[in-house]
């Protein structure tokens, strides 16, 4: 299926932005310049901007225009679904450490699929709340087969158009179907520590994985919230 214009100006400038033609904090160029070279009216340039600023990739700066993001946000374990904006309830974030490979935990590895013994890449952050506190506590494992095509995974360095959407230009993969588990247990010393909990407080694990349009895991993410930040309202019929 074509795109329509506006959403092929958004993948343009998306590549550059992922290529680092324009770096976190820089300016994008203008609804009026994209107008000019893309042959289309300012109402569909600025379109185009509305696309990336939803998927949190640049922001509006009075007097400016619209920038890189300096800030990556990301969303909770789980807290993604169909058809909405991925910056939409998203939170800024700090990656802990390098991503690593090591053998995940078993819960983990079943949920991918993955043989005792195989190895899969981790990356690790720690959403943050306004005032800067940790709000949870995630890790992300990719398998073999997802992280070994993208090679960006295991860089620190964040993803501005998002790892979803990177996998998906690297793989021809991407998420049809997400399955969450929700659990109560006690927090282990690392996550304590990175929530910046006395003791072992009680918190809600969400275990989340997404498979693609094949039934295959693409990743399985674990996020762990402590009891005082963790809710969830939903609104059905009846």
């Amino acid at each position: 299926m074509a795109l329509l214009k506006y959403e092929e100006i958004a993948e343009s400038l998306r590549a550059r932005i992922a290529s680092g033609e324009f770096e976190p904090g820089q300016t994008v160029p203008s609804g009026r310049d994209l107008a000019e070279q893309w042959s289309v009216s300012r109402a569909t340039a600025i379109k185009a901007m509305e696309v990336l600023r939803n998927d949190g990739i640049v922001v509006a700066k009075q007097g400016t225009g619209f920038i890189v993001t300096e800030t990556p946000v990301a969303r909770p374990a789980g807290a993604r679904r169909a058809g909405t904006a991925r910056a939409s309830g998203g939170m800024p974030f700090l990656r802990i450490g390098e991503p690593d490979w090591l053998e995940p935990p078993a819960h983990v590895a079943e949920a991918l699929r993955m043989r005792p013994g195989t190895e899969a890449l981790r990356r690790v952050r720690v959403h943050q709340l306004p005032d800067g506190s940790p709000h949870s506590y995630a890790e992300a494992w990719f398998p073999p087969d997802v992280a070994e095509a993208s090679p960006r995974l295991g860089q620190t360095a964040p993803i501005a158009e998002g790892t979803t959407r990177y996998v998906r230009r690297q793989t021809g993969r991407y998420p049809v179907e997400g399955e969450d588990v929700t659990t109560v247990r006690l927090a282990n010393e690392t996550e304590a520590h990175h929530l910046r909990l006395s003791g072992t407080g009680a918190v809600a694990v969400v275990l989340h994985t997404a498979f693609d349009q094949d039934g295959r895991p693409l990743v399985c993410e674990e996020g762990v919230t402590p009891a005082a930040h963790y809710r969830r309202s939903e609104t059905y019929a009846m």
